[in-house]
């Protein structure tokens, strides 16, 4: 599951994260992981960053099942590898996890009640991406982890 502060408009994006996304669902089936949706939640309207990234923290949490393991997407967290990003979530599925959440920020960053409920702080990088790319990179990231853990030949090292 992907959490997100803001709305994906419709055009390139949102197609290619479904794309991304309905891939993940018919490939991960066999594996046990899936289905892969998108959860959006409109930025927050308060006048301070503080209060914003507090306000946008609440509604990702609250949208996760308790037990759910929480990869949070932070500048701060550790970049990793499509190989290491798999074994992430091939770990948390072995070790009986029933979902995996994602969750990418707002334009503030993440709160710190999420930043503190993260079983994993992750980065895509040293680069700043939109939200709507960072959404498409990691549906991308999930299918193709999915397909490492299948064998299938469309990862190549």
């Amino acid at each position: 599951m992907i959490a997100a502060i803001g709305r994906m408009k419709r055009g390139a994006e949102q197609d290619l994260c479904a794309r991304y996304a309905d891939r993940a669902d018919k490939a991960g089936r066999a594996l046990s992981l899936g289905p892969l949706r998108i959860v959006e939640f409109n930025e927050s309207r308060a006048p301070r960053p503080a209060e914003r990234k507090a306000q946008e923290a609440d509604m990702l949490l609250g949208a996760a099942p308790p037990g759910a393991a929480k990869f949070v997407f932070d500048e701060h967290g550790t970049a990793h590898t499509s190989r290491s990003f798999t074994n992430l979530l091939a770990e948390e599925r072995d070790n009986g996890c029933a979902e995996a959440w994602f969750f990418i920020g707002g334009a503030d960053g993440h709160g710190n009640a999420l930043l503190d409920a993260a079983t994993k702080k992750i980065s895509l990088g040293k680069m700043t991406f939109p939200h709507q790319i960072a959404r498409c990179l990691l549906a991308e990231q999930i299918y193709r982890a999915i397909t490492i853990l299948s064998g299938h030949p469309y990862h190549r090292d």
